[in-house]
């Protein structure tokens, strides 16, 4: 029986089957069977006026350039990448993929915290998810989901994600 991705509900289900407590399965199975919480990071940015339109209000680009220095933070800080290293080796994380939802806008002197998070790794693409805040609004600006593959170049060519990658963090 596969235990990755069981709820509550789903083991108490079990349970019942095998008539023990819910408790004697839930246990092992978070110390066996438990990976690495995904990594997080956030970073802070204010609107400026390169960020701005003659309104005023944060231009789309310019969002996708503070995800752009969250992303390369938490690949650098919490992935384990290296800026130098993918110079010297040509092994990039290129993104090929951007999904964005502008929900409302930022205006010029908006103070913003963009959380960034990886979201889920697969054999040669892995995928972050990040929420744009601005301090006074409540609810969240922009949601974006991006997926990124290791691209050697300059042939262009995919690799395999680093394994220990697989083994912290795929489902």
């Amino acid at each position: 029986m596969k235990f990755t991705g069981l709820n509550c509900r789903r083991l108490q289900d079990i349970a019942k089957k095998l008539k023990i407590h819910a408790l004697k399965i839930m246990v092992p199975f978070y110390v066996y069977g438990m990976k690495s919480p995904l990594p997080t990071f956030t970073t802070h940015e204010e609107v400026m006026f390169f960020d701005t339109d003659i309104g005023g209000v944060v231009h789309n680009i310019a969002y996708l350039r503070m995800i752009e220095t969250c992303r390369t933070k938490l690949a650098t800080e919490k992935l384990g990448l290296d800026l130098k290293s993918m110079a010297d080796t040509g092994l990039y994380p290129v993104v090929v993929r951007t999904e964005i939802d502008y929900r409302a806008s930022a205006t010029l002197g908006h103070k913003l915290t963009i959380h960034g998070k990886l979201e889920s790794v697969e054999k040669v693409k892995f995928w972050c998810s990040f929420e744009i805040y601005a301090e006074g609004i409540e609810k969240c600006l922009i949601t974006c989901r991006q997926a990124l593959a290791m691209v050697q170049m300059p042939k262009a060519r995919p690799q395999r994600l680093p394994a220990e990658w697989r083994e912290k963090w795929a489902e």
